[in-house]
């Protein structure tokens, strides 16, 4: 009897290699194009907008620069009226306040004119 316990046993531990080896890993899952296209319609969409924005502000910002370099111009022909009027001796507290207006003006052009970054 004991004996053939041990056959037994023995039969099943020999049996159970070539079992494990009949057994085939279930493949991975298969991707479905269903799912990924919307996200790449997304990621589309995405760029599409975000270009649309980066347009429309280099648009805006184009504006600004015109509508900054008229004024900057403006202010430099009164200017320079303004100097021309003055003699040696007299400098009128409106020229000093027009040059310091320009320079700020300019600065603020400058930084426009580099953009975004």
């Amino acid at each position: 009897m004991r004996f053939r316990f041990l056959w037994v046993v023995f039969l099943c531990v020999c049996a159970l290699p070539s079992f494990a080896q009949k057994m085939t890993p279930a493949p991975p899952p298969a991707t479905r194009p269903d799912i990924t296209a919307p996200i790449a319609d997304g990621d589309d969409a995405r760029a599409r907008i975000a270009n649309d924005m980066a347009k429309k502000a280099a648009k805006e910002r184009i504006a600004a620069l015109k509508q900054d370099t008229d004024r900057l111009l403006k202010l430099s022909v009164e200017l320079k009226q303004s100097v021309d009027k003055s003699d040696e001796n007299v400098l009128s507290l409106d020229v000093i306040k027009k040059a310091e207006e320009i320079e700020k003006l300019a600065r603020g052009v400058k930084e426009k004119m580099k953009g975004p970054n």
